[in-house]
């Protein structure tokens, strides 16, 4: 009887191989004018300037192996990166990604990672341009994403003004419902999460594991004859990552909470014991787009409108001031829905 070979690892194969490995049949775009195998990449800048942004993931901190598979893990990080690349009015041509990685992670292991950063990419725009992998005694995974505005100049946060239209594309709480039921029903979220049949408990978890910005509405609100005239991503929770657009643009935010309502939320919450409704106001992670209107100015189909623009300071929930935590924040207590085995 032969012996049964253990799956190769990266020590194995070595960086080199493994670099060999994941970038074998890969087909990069037409902004990549030279991607692996030199000392860097090189990308054209089809406007004359780029929108860069970075982002970390830390296992154990932004993911757990526990819980996602390496796809997904892989979709994520390019997602989060992706969706910045947005939030600034601009669409991803190319991403630059670091990885640290102990040396018997086994080489499929990296392979579906990499399928998964480039399923996402394929679904945000870009490819995978370059990067390194370095040995590290735990999974991280460092992401730069490059981006051509869509428009004539990037739409950043402070662009709002008093009567505009606050507007959001996406489903908010989604993915703070997902990690809540990962965190507090760990097994049963798991074992419902594989059956086509658990429905609501298979969306929430799904959206915190590998999240579906509407990369899309952006592109359609970008082409339309009244683009909007801010702009941000929420990644922190919705009132802190409007709190940071009121700041920049000088204005007060005023949210009306009844748009809101969702009732797949509330059934999460229900099976929980838990406030659907913090989950939209403060959960992050779920990558949501949102935007402001000029004055007068409807925001385009898909978007739904939350709230106004008014004069004054921070952010207003249908009149008054939010108390308790408004989203996450990396180096406080106020983290509210990034994967943490720590909480």
């Amino acid at each position: 009887m032969s012996a049964i070979s253990n799956p190769p690892t990266v020590r194995d194969l070595g960086e080199f191989g493994l670099i060999d490995r994941i970038n074998a049949g890969r087909i990069q775009g037409s902004a990549i004018r030279l991607g692996p195998g030199d000392d860097a990449a090189v990308l054209a800048a089809a406007r004359g300037q780029y929108v860069v942004s970075t982002d970390m993931l830390i296992e154990g901190r932004h993911f757990r192996l526990d819980w996602s598979n390496p796809d997904e893990i892989g979709r994520k990080a390019i997602a989060q990166n992706a969706a910045d690349i947005y939030a600034m009015g601009a669409e991803p041509v190319g991403y630059v990604i670091g990885l640290g990685l102990p040396g018997d992670t086994p080489v499929d292991f990296v392979t579906a990672l990499a399928d998964g950063f480039w399923a996402e990419a394929g679904r945000a725009g870009g490819s995978i341009a370059g990067g390194d992998i370095v040995h590290s005694a735990q999974l991280v995974i460092s992401v730069t994403a490059f981006g051509d505005p869509l428009g004539e100049r990037p739409v950043t946060r402070s662009g709002a003004r008093v009567g505009g239209t606050v507007a959001i594309a996406g489903r908010p709480g989604w993915s703070a419902a997902g990690l809540a039921l990962l965190s507090q029903a760990h097994q049963a979220a798991v074992d419902r999460d594989r059956d086509p049949a658990a429905g609501t408990v298979a969306a929430a978890v799904a959206a915190h594991r590998s999240p579906q910005p509407a990369y899309d509405l952006v592109r359609a609100a970008m082409g339309a004859g009244a683009p909007p005239e801010a702009l941000t991503d929420i990644s922190d929770g919705l009132l802190a990552d409007l709190g940071h657009l009121a700041a920049a643009s000088g204005v007060a935010v005023a949210v009306d909470s009844a748009p809101l309502h969702d009732p797949g939320l509330r059934l999460c919450a229900e099976e929980l014991e838990a406030d659907a409704r913090q989950w939209v106001l403060t959960g992050g992670e779920d990558h949501v787009f949102a935007g402001v209107w000029a004055p007068g100015t409807a925001p385009p189909p898909g978007w739904t409108s939350i709230g106004r623009i008014e004069a004054g300071r921070g952010v207003i929930v249908d009149g008054m001031r939010y108390r308790g935590p408004a989203g996450w924040e990396a180096f406080s207590g106020s983290e509210s829905a990034k994967s943490d085995d720590s909480r």
